[in-house]
């Protein structure tokens, strides 16, 4: 039985060394194409978290609107009210972590350059794009001080119901070195002492 629990120990941490240090966790993901049905002014079901104030979005994609055809659903940011809504949604982080918020952005593909303002926590940036613009990743990082839940959002600014469009969006979290040093430290501790019951048998 020893034996056993050795050759697992020994396993576990040979698959730890193998793992690349920076291997994400996602604890948020979202590409739209489970909602339907697809309209102007999109409510978001309070299941999914979204909400959209201060303005509207659209949800659109295939079949309705496809304007980037071969990306299932996606957001255009400026609904159709001449009034760009602010499309938030919240996650639970945890205190010294430091979370990715990544997204897929692309132009209005009806000729406009548009500016996004997006907040991550207390973190933030702008993506300006032309209309023609492709769609591309991007991401924002955010390191909380203390745990609990924190909001992301996107704001088109402006409001002439041609906005970015966006898809793909996901929060991750790397886990520091210093996560895998302490969970390889239990493991050796935890053979240690199945060595020290197998001598004193």
């Amino acid at each position: 039985m020893n034996k056993l629990k050795s050759t697992v120990i020994a396993a576990a941490i040979t698959t730890i060394f193998a793992a690349p240090a920076s291997a994400a966790v996602t604890i948020f993901s979202d590409n739209f194409d489970s909602y339907s049905p697809l309209t102007l002014n999109w409510t978001p079901p309070v299941a999914s978290g979204w909400t959209v104030s201060s303005g509207t979005v659209d949800l659109i994609g295939t079949g309705f609107n496809d304007i980037l055809p071969g990306n299932g659903n996606y957001i255009d940011l400026d609904g159709s009210t001449s009034n760009s809504g602010v499309f938030a949604n919240s996650v639970n982080l945890i205190s010294g972590v430091t979370y990715t918020l990544s997204f897929d952005l692309a132009g209005s593909q009806r000729g406009s350059t548009e500016t996004v303002d997006i907040n991550f926590g207390t973190a933030s940036t702008s993506v300006t794009l032309g209309g023609s613009a492709p769609l591309t990743a991007y991401d924002l990082s955010f390191t909380p001080s203390a745990s609990g839940v924190y909001g992301f959002s996107f704001e088109n600014l402006g409001g002439d119901n041609v906005g970015l469009l966006l898809d793909n969006v996901s929060v991750s979290a790397v886990p520091e070195p210093e996560t895998y040093a302490m969970l390889l430290a239990g493991l050796g501790m935890l053979g240690f002492m199945l060595r020290s019951r197998k001598t004193n048998a």
